[in-house]
């Protein structure tokens, strides 16, 4: 439904060059109008409204902050090339370059690549927004957690990004890669301004990393056993859907799954040193 309603909004809307990263953040307006939905529904409009004013002022900021240091990095083409052609040996050298051949796979067949396309486009930030709505209305002691495990995370990746640039395998001409998202699908550039894109953000993948957050904090607190299966399932599809278009290199995502895991510990490490005093002050009591 939520993917219905932007694709709506979507259609017929020309990008005018000095709007275009409002206007095709329109999926933004969507969120919003489901969050007075739920602050409606939970009546708790006072404090609720508090609490989400507080959190826009820490990942508003942080969103615009990663994607304009991401598109900072543009410039150094054949260093984020080069890389990459060593990430390649890297993985032949390992036994676990299978990114051409599984593609070779799929890439006939139209169906299956629309539906990776679409997880690929609508399975990430859309999911994380309505992930983080979730915790946000219904597992509020939870929800800092996680948000802290992907500012963390995040600003761990902008340092790679920053300083060693990668160029993905569907910019590599040697590989025979087929960019298969800008082939047949102009969703991505809604969910993501061209002018904030760094096309050598390869590594780490934290397009499938902020995923594998989602699916574990889907696994450990949906009520729903289905559900947890769809947490636990998810990331696996993720992962394929950025391999088999030619996004990310498979050692992309094993580094992107690497850096959100340690956003994660981080985020429960600061958790419990923030509790410390409170336990103490508790036991004094």
């Amino acid at each position: 439904m939520l993917a219905a309603a932007i694709s709506l909004l979507s259609i017929g809307s020309p990008f005018a060059s000095g709007f275009e990263v409002v206007t095709s953040m329109r999926w933004l307006v969507v969120a919003g109008l489901v969050l007075i939905a739920l602050v409606v529904f939970r009546r708790r409009v006072s404090r609720t409204w508090v609490s989400f004013l507080r959190e826009l002022a820490i990942v508003v900021p942080a969103y615009f902050v990663y994607f304009m240091v991401r598109g900072s990095a543009e410039g150094r083409t054949q260093e984020a090339i080069g890389r990459a052609a060593r990430l390649m040996k890297l993985e032949e050298s390992i036994g676990i370059f299978w990114e051409p051949t599984l593609q070779q796979f799929v890439v006939g067949e139209r169906m299956i690549l629309d539906l990776l396309n679409w997880v690929y486009v609508w399975g990430h930030w859309p999911v994380i927004v309505v992930a983080a709505l979730w915790l946000f209305f219904f597992h509020q002691d939870h929800y800092r957690l996680y948000r802290n495990a992907f500012l963390i995370s995040g600003a761990i990746g902008l340092v790679i990004f920053a300083t060693l640039p990668v160029a993905p395998p569907r910019l590599m001409e040697s590989g025979g890669f087929v960019d298969t998202v800008s082939l047949y699908s102009k969703a991505y550039r809604v969910l993501q301004p061209p002018a904030f894109v760094n096309q050598y953000a390869a590594m780490p993948s934290l397009h499938f990393g902020w995923n594998l957050i989602v699916g574990i904090t889907v696994f450990r607190h949906a009520p729903h056993p289905i559900l947890k299966v769809l947490g636990a399932l998810s990331p696996a599809v993720v992962c394929l859907s950025i391999v088999l278009t030619a996004n990310h290199y498979i050692l992309d995502a094993v580094a992107g799954g690497s850096v959100a895991l340690l956003g994660l510990a981080l985020a429960g490490a600061l958790r419990q040193r923030l509790s410390r005093p409170q336990i103490g002050a508790s036991a004094a009591a």
